[in-house]
């Protein structure tokens, strides 16, 4: 492998990790994915240490949520300059925690200016005052005023550290909150570093916080202490966070796992469906919740699709290195990286076949898996029905459409499916029969995920609530309904006995029914 980038000193390191509080002294070793040895000690936090970061964060919330949203949008704007200043020092950290591709971690690093800029232009029509009517023509009106829910808990997962420690902040706080970010220990530094920068950008210092330990170290404190959480990870766990989220009385968004199929429908361009394929299954070493685990081909198109799709996964690079050459890095961790092999094993006794891969690499590093694809699965396999999160993917037949959609509905999971034909519209009805949150028509995720204005969310089991869009903003705040009543009307006026007012208001409601009023 390539040598780790120079950038990532073991003072710099040190200065990141010395963010988070750990009053206890025990530490959790942060290790370089590629070759196992450790990057930096990092502080593991007490549940004293989490309500201490969170009274921090709702002290300094007060500043930062008394001051005018063009305020806060101006600091915005100085952090989304730094992060494309720091791009590549970023990168360098979210690949040597990850052992992601440097391609992907690049790709990575882009979510966060994007959010960034999506906010800065939406929020002032989003969080402005909104004036309603009354119930009273003329003579009432009310206002939706929209207020900050005080200090937001955010726990990231370690497939994408920084885009979703760091995105999911954004728009947190351009709401006017406090901000506390618990990550996964493996993957604690980049969204450490995003935090650093938005303090030299310009928010007040304590805004954001950082807690770090195991869940269920961490969690009870921190959802008895938070306002609203922001959870991205396992379904599992997502149903213990709203468990506790409905204990506390506070909301809640979830996004979760999949189980994401990809249908090929018999009029699709079979080159660009192979190379969608190949993200899909394969793009950050498969860990990715979007990613594409059951894929659909016509029976028309089946064979020469197979064919193709399996050549170009063997022409796949694997490698660890700092350079933006291999097309496919190293899963996460070598735990993770038995977990995907056992699933693979699991599905090979059962009678499913390998068309290429599965096998792991330890000749490139610890957690290396080639890339996999499966023919034969079935639902009394792991494979079949339970997500893997890795480089493995089943090859499925269909006969007719209704056949596809059913197959891709027989799943718990709702968060991303992908279809592909060259009639858009034909394509279209496909998509709209498919039990997803989000469907991508010749692509597999980036147009959905990437698509800023609209909500991104999950189905079913996949999850509550959704990110981008307005609703990623909204939910981070509480509405208020400021009313106004000009003239003291709602009742018998004068010596107007209840009979008469009574048939004056259901004429009222019928008349302002007609004329299009209320």
């Amino acid at each position: 492998m390539s040598q780790r980038p120079s950038t990532l000193t073991p003072a710099f390191l040190d200065r990141l990790v010395a963010r988070v509080p750990g009053t206890d002294g025990r530490t959790w070793k942060l290790t370089e994915v590629y070759t196992g040895e450790v990057l930096a000690e990092l502080p593991q936090s007490s549940p004293t240490d989490i309500a201490g970061a969170f009274d921090a964060s709702r002290e300094a919330q007060k500043i930062w949520g008394s001051w005018p949203l063009k305020r806060r949008l101006a600091v915005l704007k100085k952090f989304h300059a730094l992060v494309l200043e720091n791009q590549m020092l970023i990168t360098d950290i979210i690949q040597a925690e990850s052992g992601k591709n440097r391609r992907m971690a690049f790709e990575e690093s882009c979510d966060v200016p994007m959010g960034t800029s999506h906010y800065i232009k939406r929020a002032p029509k989003v969080l402005g005052d909104k004036k309603r009517p009354g119930p009273v023509p003329v003579l009432s009106y009310s206002n939706e005023v929209r207020r900050p829910k005080g200090v937001v808990g955010i726990i990231a997962p370690w497939n994408f550290p920084f885009a979703t420690g760091i995105s999911d902040t954004i728009p947190a706080l351009i709401a006017g909150n406090g901000v506390v970010v618990k990550p996964d220990n493996k993957t604690a530094l980049s969204p450490l570093f995003g935090v650093e920068l938005l303090e030299q950008a310009g928010i007040p210092r304590g805004l954001v916080q950082m807690v770090c330990g195991e869940g269920p170290d961490v969690g009870p404190t921190f959802l008895a202490s938070a306002d609203y959480v922001m959870f991205t990870g396992s379904t599992a766990t997502g149903r213990i966070i709203g468990e506790l989220a409905g204990q506390h009385l506070i909301g809640c968004c979830l996004e979760l796992g999949g189980k994401n199929p990809m249908v090929v429908l018999p009029d699709a361009n079979i080159d660009e469906a192979v190379k969608g394929a190949l993200f899909g299954a394969f793009g950050n070493t498969g860990q990715i919740c979007m990613h594409i685990e059951r894929l659909y081909i016509h029976d028309s198109v089946y064979e020469e699709f197979r064919d193709k799709f399996v050549a170009a996964t063997k022409a796949l690079r694997i490698d660890a290195t700092y350079d933006f050459g291999p097309e496919i890095g190293s899963l996460v961790s070598p735990d993770h990286k038995d977990r995907v092999a056992s699933h693979v094993d699991d599905a090979v006794a059962k009678g499913a076949v390998v068309l290429t891969g599965g096998r792991a690499r330890p000749d490139l590093g610890p957690a290396f898996y080639e890339p996999t694809i499966l023919e034969g699965v079935t639902a009394e396999m792991i494979a079949g029905k339970t997500e893997t999160f890795g480089p493995v993917v089943g090859l499925h037949r269909y006969s007719t459409v209704d056949e596809a959609i059913a197959l891709a509905n027989d799943t718990d999971y709702g968060l991303n499916a992908s279809v592909w034909g060259q009639d858009v519209d034909n394509a279209m009805s496909v998509a709209r029969r498919i039990d997803s949150g989000n469907v991508n028509i010749n692509d597999i995720l980036a147009t959905a995920y990437a698509s800023k204005g609209t909500p991104s969310g999950g189905l079913k089991n996949s999850g509550v609530g959704a990110r981008h869009g307005d609703q990623g903003l909204l939910k981070y705040t509480d509405a208020q309904n400021i009313a106004v009543l000009k003239k003291q009307v709602m009742g018998p006026q004068g010596t107007q006995t209840y009979d008469a007012y009574a048939k004056q208001t259901t004429l009222s409601l019928k008349l302002m029914r007609k004329f299009g009023i209320r």
